[in-house]
């Protein structure tokens, strides 16, 4: 079984979000959405869509998206079969944490590595 297969995104806390992602849009040239992140498509060596997307964002630090770590990341992976995962990091003895989501986004559900990092796991629909 494969495990992780990408990174679906990378979620940052910030005490002044809008002023984070004005650093990022002006000196790196990220370009920051409304929403307060981008999504990174990506592509071939030829530069050709390749199906899958990387989504960046920077939120509030007050947000409870990264309970119950106190990082000031989270690291979304993607995976090709969620429930299998979950089972087999059950039986491995992680920390996953008893939530779940299902959603027009796919199948989500978190892990808390060894450092206290909370890890979320992420099942794109069929065909993302």
């Amino acid at each position: 079984m494969k495990r992780v297969t990408g990174i679906g995104g990378i979620f940052f806390k910030a005490k002044d979000p809008a002023a984070l992602q004005a650093w990022y849009k002006n000196h790196l040239g990220v370009d920051v959405q409304d929403w307060g992140g981008t999504a990174f498509n990506w592509t071939d060596s030829e530069g050709k869509p390749t199906g899958g997307t990387t989504v960046w964002c920077i939120g509030s630090d007050s947000g409870e998206q990264f309970a119950p770590s106190n990082a000031s990341f989270m690291v979304n992976y993607r995976v090709e079969d969620l429930d299998a995962l979950v089972t087999v990091l059950k039986t491995e003895g992680c920390n996953v944490l008893n939530k779940r989501e299902d959603s027009e986004f796919g199948k989500f559900a978190w892990v808390i590595d060894p450092e206290g990092n909370k890890v979320e796991l992420w099942q794109p629909p069929a065909g993302q």
